[in-house]
C-alpha cells in the first residue's frame, strides 16, 4: 500500500518553469520523481552521452525528450533549472558549460569537490557566475528532519551545547551531507576550526576519493562544538551491514535533544516535548521525494527572488568542503586548523603520503 506523505511544496507564481536533467543514472530518478510534487515546474528533457539504453529508458519513463549531447539539450530547450546528476569528476566540465550558456539555476549533486584543485576552480566560478548553483543536499527539507529543525528553531532545546554527526561512508561520499545537516541545526553558523585525524588510503582512488575513515572536532562561530565521524569507525545505527544506511545527526541542548537517523528513526525529547517516528523503506522513498521536491521549489524561489538563496547554495557547500581540506591538513600536522583555510596545492599528495605511511 503506498505511503501518503503531505508535502509543504508551494508552487511558484507565474509561468511554469522548465527543467532538464544531465545524467540518467539511479540518482537522477530521485530528482525526476520529485516533480510529482512540484506543480510550478515541468521536467522536459534529459541528456546522457555514455549510455544510449539508459538515456532512452529514462526519457520514456518520464515522457521527456532525450539528448545525447548536454549542450545541444540546453541550447534547444532553454531550461530555467538544470539538475546535474553526473559523477563528481564531470563537474569541472559541465558546471562552466551551464554557466556559459546562461542557465538561470542549477542543482549539482554532492560532493561539490573532491580535491584542492576542484575547490579552487569552483571558488572562482562561484565568484563570477550569474547562474544560481545549489547543491543536492536535499535532506534539509526531509519532513522528519524538518520536525527536528523546527524544534531547535523554536528554542525547545534551549542553548545548543553539542552536535554529533556521523555516516558509514567516507567524507566525499556522505561526509559533506552530514556536515550540512549539523549546520542546519545550528542556524548555519560557519565553521571556524577543525581538529581531526584520518586513516586508510585505499578509497583515495575511488569515485568518491577520501580517507576510509575520519574523526574530527568542529568548532562553529557561535561557540557550539561538534563531533564529526565518517567511515568504518562511525556508529552503526541499524542492524544492517549496508554501508550507506548509517547517517545520523543529533543536537544536544540545555533542555533536551533531537536525533535524526536517515534509515531508522527520529526523535525530539525535551523537558516539555516528546515526539518520535520510525522510517520504513516505503516512507524513506516517499519522504526523500518530498525533500527533493522542496529543494527544487527552493531553487525556483531563488530564481524569482535574488534575496532568497537556496540554503544549500554553492558558496556554503564550498565552505563545508574547505572544512574537509582543513581536516586533511590537521590529520597531517596533528594540529587544529582555522577555517577559512588556504590549502597548499599539494595537500592531496601530502594526505596520500601520510595515510600510506600509517
Amino acid at each position: 500500500m503506498p505511503v501518503k506523505i503531505e508535502t509543504s511544496v508551494v508552487p511558484p507564481q507565474g509561468k511554469i518553469k522548465k527543467s532538464a536533467i544531465i545524467g540518467c543514472g539511479g540518482r537522477a530518478y530521485g530528482h525526476a520523481n520529485a516533480y510529482q510534487y512540484v506543480s510550478g515546474g515541468e521536467l522536459v528533457a534529459c541528456a546522457n552521452r555514455s549510455d544510449v539504453v539508459r538515456r532512452e529508458k529514462f526519457a520514456e519513463t518520464f515522457g521527456i525528450t532525450g539528448y545525447a549531447d548536454a549542450e545541444q539539450m540546453l541550447r534547444a530547450e532553454q531550461p530555467d533549472l538544470v539538475h546535474l546528476v553526473a559523477m563528481p569528476d564531470q563537474w569541472r566540465e559541465l558546471m562552466p558549460m551551464v554557466s556559459d550558456l546562461g542557465v538561470p539555476a542549477c542543482i549539482v549533486e554532492k560532493p561539490i569537490a573532491c580535491n584542492v584543485a576542484d575547490w579552487r576552480f569552483l571558488c572562482e566560478l562561484e565568484a563570477q557566475t550569474s547562474t544560481k548553483f545549489g547543491v543536492g543536499k536535499q535532506y534539509r527539507w526531509h519532513p522528519d528532519f524538518t520536525n527536528c529543525r523546527r524544534a531547535v528553531e523554536r528554542g525547545e532545546l534551549g542553548k545548543i551545547r553539542l552536535l554529533d554527526f556521523s555516516c558509514g561512508m567516507n567524507l566525499t561520499a556522505q561526509g559533506t551531507h552530514i556536515i550540512d545537516w549539523a549546520m542546519s541545526l545550528n542556524n548555519d553558523s560557519p565553521i571556524v576550526r577543525v581538529f581531526g585525524t584520518a586513516r586508510g588510503a585505499e578509497s583515495l582512488d575511488s569515485d568518491y576519493p577520501a580517507p576510509e575513515t575520519s574523526l574530527c572536532q568542529v568548532v562553529f562561530e557561535n561557540g557550539v562544538h561538534g563531533f564529526w565521524n565518517t567511515g568504518f569507525t562511525s556508529p552503526r545505527v541499524i542492524d544492517d551491514d549496508t554501508v550507506y544506511k548509517h547517517c545520523r545527526v543529533a543536537a544536544y541542548g540545555e533542555n533536551g535533544h533531537v536525533l535524526f537517523e536517515e534509515f531508522s528513526r527520529w526523535e525530539i525529547i525535551t523537558t516539555r516535548l516528546t515526539q518520535s517516528g520510525v522510517q520504513t523503506p516505503d516512507s524513506w522513498r516517499a519522504k526523500n521525494d518530498i525533500a527533493q521536491a522542496n529543494l527544487t521549489q527552493a531553487m525556483f524561489d531563488w530564481i524569482e527572488d535574488d534575496t532568497r538563496p537556496v540554503e544549500t547554495n554553492l558558496k556554503r557547500a564550498l565552505h563545508q568542503f574547505n572544512a574537509i581540506l582543513g581536516l586533511y591538513a590537521s590529520a597531517i600536522s596533528h594540529k587544529p586548523i582555522d577555517i577559512p583555510f588556504d590549502p597548499p596545492d599539494d595537500l592531496d599528495t601530502q594526505l596520500r603520503e601520510a595515510l600510506t605511511c600509517i
